[in-house]
């Protein structure tokens, strides 16, 4: 895929988040692109679902093949796993918001395996001594999912700004739970 193709799919998602219900023009023009672009280039609206969906299990797959998440330093993987998130925002909040439990398919790939990456890079991380203990990789990757996607949404609607993401995410993850009395 293109660069162009890559920004254009971007714009797209984001333009879908903003507008689920909207025509094909409206969502040509939130993304900045004429109808008869957007109409080349997918068709159809549930053509353009497929791409994004297609795009971002390729996303997904690209994110949990990087050779940082399976070997090498903890907190540099980590830094990698999350700029990567962040990099593809738009598509990855997409995906996010778009799957149901009734259709586990991203494209042709299953979001078992996403799941399962990030719990062994977790559960790497808690052996290695950077992630707590106190929580299960399972838990652990759910909470960077809900954290990570969670915070898209809350950049979407304009109540935390793109630039502090990164650093509340380090933050969330960089604190381990005390004990289960101070609750």
């Amino acid at each position: 895929m293109s660069a162009n193709e890559d920004k254009l799919l971007a714009a797209l998602a984001a333009a879908l988040l903003a507008h689920p219900r909207g025509t094909l023009k409206e969502i040509a023009e939130a993304a900045g692109v004429s109808k008869a672009t957007l109409h080349r280039f997918c068709g159809t609206r549930e053509n353009l679902k497929n791409m994004l969906l297609t795009h971002g299990a390729a996303i997904i797959e690209r994110i949990i093949f990087h050779p940082a998440l399976k070997e090498g330093p903890v907190r540099p993987a980590f830094e990698q796993l999350l700029l990567s998130h962040l990099a593809h925002s738009e598509v990855m909040a997409y995906v996010a918001f778009n799957w149901s439990p009734d259709s586990p398919f991203v494209g042709d790939h299953s979001w078992l395996h996403y799941t399962e990456a990030l719990d062994a890079f977790f559960l790497r991380g808690q052996k290695e001594g950077v992630f707590a203990v106190e929580l299960s990789a399972a838990e652990l990757t759910e909470m960077f999912g809900s954290a990570v996607f969670g915070l898209f949404d809350a950049q979407r609607r304009g109540r935390i700004a793109p630039a502090r993401l990164p650093s509340i995410i380090r933050h969330f993850f960089a604190s381990t739970p005390a004990s289960d009395s101070a609750y």
